[in-house]
C-alpha cells in the first residue's frame, strides 16, 4: 500500500534546494499524511538520498515507504553504472547507509539496461528480497515489450515479480497509455507516475512569450534540459486555456494535474516534488478529486495535437551511460 502522493526528490534535494528547506518539506508531507518517499541513488551524486535519509530520522520507519532506484552512474568507472550483479550490489549498499535503513520497500532498475542479461538483474535482485534488503522490486520508464520479458523470467526461474513501473506522466506526456499500461493491468502491475505537473509545466507559470521566472526549474542547469522542450509557445498557451477549468472546480492548476494522472485507474501513486512546504500542501489537495469524463474530454478539447503518445518515446540508453 502507497500514499496516492508520493514525495520525490529528483533535483531538489541535495542541489535546487537547501537541506532545511528539504527538511521542511518533507516535514510538511509527513504532517500531511503522505507515507511513500521516493528518491534515486543518482540524484544530485548521491546527495539526494543522504539528505532524505536524514530528514525521515526519527520517524517510525514501519510507517514509511522508502523507493530508491539504481542504474545511472554514481562513479567514474565503468561498473559504476549499469543493472550488472556487481553495480546492484554495491549500489544498494551505497543507497541503505545514505538512507539510513536497514532496507528498501522498492528498489527499482531506473533504466533498462542493454549490456547485462535481463536474467542476471533479476536474481539479483530477487537475491536482495531473499537478503530482506529490499522488499519489493520494479522498473522505471520500461517500455511493455522489456516488462513483459522480465515478467516471463521471473515465472519461468521463481524469481520475484515486479510490482510497478515508475514511468513519466502527465496531461502532455500520454507515451505509456497505449501499451504499458494495457501490459501492466494484465500484469498486476501499478504505475508510480513522476513528473505529473510536467517539470511545473502544466502549473501555468510559464507564459508564451516571456522569459521563465527566476528559480523556477526552466533556469536551474539540471533540470532545464527536461523542461525546454514543453517550453514552446504553442503547448505554454494552450495550457493557459486550462486556467477557467480549474477555476471551475475550484482547484489550482497543479492540483488538477495531478488529479488528472490518478484518474488512470492503473497509476498507484503520483510522485511530485517541492522547493517549499507550501507546494506539498497544494499538492497533496488532488488526492480523493474526481474528475468526471466532461472535463476529462474539455482537457483533451484544449490540449489537443500538442499531446505526445508516441509508445517509442520510452527509451532506454542502447548503451550505459
Amino acid at each position: 500500500m502507497v500514499s496516492e502522493i508520493s514525495y520525490g526528490n529528483w533535483i531538489t534535494h541535495g542541489s535546487q534546494v537547501e537541506e532545511d528547506a528539504a527538511k521542511e518539506c518533507v516535514k510538511a508531507a509527513l504532517d500531511e499524511g503522505i507515507t511513500t518517499f521516493d528518491t534515486a541513488d543518482v540524484y544530485a551524486g548521491t546527495r539526494a538520498e543522504e539528505v532524505l535519509g536524514r530528514a525521515l530520522k526519527g520517524v517510525r520507519r514501519e510507517s514509511l515507504e522508502i523507493f530508491t532506484k539504481v542504474y545511472w552512474p554514481t562513479g567514474p568507472g565503468p561498473n559504476d553504472r549499469g543493472l550488472s550483479r556487481k553495480h546492484i550490489t554495491e549500489s544498494i549498499h551505497g543507497s541503505l547507509r545514505r538512507l539510513q535503513t536497514d532496507y528498501v520497500d522498492l528498489y527499482q532498475a531506473h533504466r533498462f539496461d542493454h549490456e547485462t542479461p535481463l536474467e542476471e538483474t533479476l536474481k539479483t535482485f530477487d537475491d536482495l528480497v531473499r537478503q530482506g534488503k529490499v522488499l519489493y522490486v520494479g522498473v522505471s520508464e520500461w517500455s511493455a515489450e522489456q516488462i513483459a520479458a522480465a515478467l516471463k523470467i521471473a515465472d519461468e526461474m521463481g524469481f520475484d515479480r515486479l510490482v510497478s513501473n515508475q514511468p513519466q506522466y502527465s496531461m502532455l506526456w500520454r507515451v505509456i497509455e497505449a501499451e504499458v499500461v494495457p501490459l501492466c493491468e494484465k500484469e498486476g502491475l501499478g504505475q508510480i507516475v513522476w513528473s505529473p505537473i510536467a517539470q511545473g509545466v502544466l502549473t501555468g507559470k510559464y507564459l508564451p512569450g516571456q522569459p521563465p521566472p527566476a528559480g523556477s526549474r526552466a533556469t536551474d542547469p539540471s533540470g532545464s534540459n527536461f523542461i525546454s522542450r514543453m517550453l514552446t509557445d504553442d503547448v505554454l498557451t494552450r495550457v493557459q486555456e486550462l486556467k477557467p477549468i480549474a477555476s471551475d472546480l475550484g482547484l489550482t492548476m497543479a492540483q488538477l494535474a495531478v488529479a488528472w494522472v490518478l484518474q488512470n485507474p492503473n497509476v498507484s501513486s503520483a510522485i511530485v516534488g517541492a522547493t517549499r512546504p507550501e507546494q506539498v500542501r497544494d499538492n497533496v489537495k488532488a488526492s480523493g478529486v474526481k474528475l468526471d469524463a466532461e472535463v476529462m474530454k474539455k482537457i483533451d478539447d484544449v490540449l489537443g495535437p500538442i499531446v505526445e503518445r508516441d509508445p517509442a518515446k520510452t527509451v532506454s540508453p542502447p548503451k550505459r551511460p
